[in-house]
């Protein structure tokens, strides 16, 4: 397997769970004011529609590289859509230091569950 591979499918999960991240994102304005927000709802549908096209792309290479497991399948897109919801509440910063590290750890953890669930 080339380098290319491992590079392939980690772009289209992070991006996957990038657009995820914004289908969440929008999701959570969808009612924000007692009424439907069509937008919104237009713009988590969006997200949610590029974030599975873009994982189920992903599985292509994933199977080729020889990982089959559901688990091992899911764990990077799950971290970059935390990371993505993070990022685009723009609040990170502003909570306390302790939920900031939980938060780290937590995302470190996941990247740990790969590698061990890789083997």
């Amino acid at each position: 397997m080339t380098l290319a591979t491992p590079l392939l499918i980690l772009v289209l999960l992070a991006l996957s769970g990038f657009a995820d991240s914004l289908g969440f994102f929008y999701a959570s304005k969808i009612w924000q004011n007692g009424a439907l927000s069509w937008s919104d709802l237009a713009k988590s549908s969006f997200g949610w529609a590029v974030g599975i096209s873009l994982y189920i792309f992903s599985l292509r290479p994933l199977s080729t590289a020889g990982v089959t497991s559901a688990e091992v399948q899911t764990v990077v897109w799950f971290a970059m859509t935390i990371v993505g919801v993070v990022i685009l509440s723009g609040r990170f910063l502003q909570w306390n230091r302790l939920d900031q590290v939980v938060a780290v750890v937590v995302v470190m953890a996941l990247g740990w569950l790969l590698v061990r669930t890789s083997v």
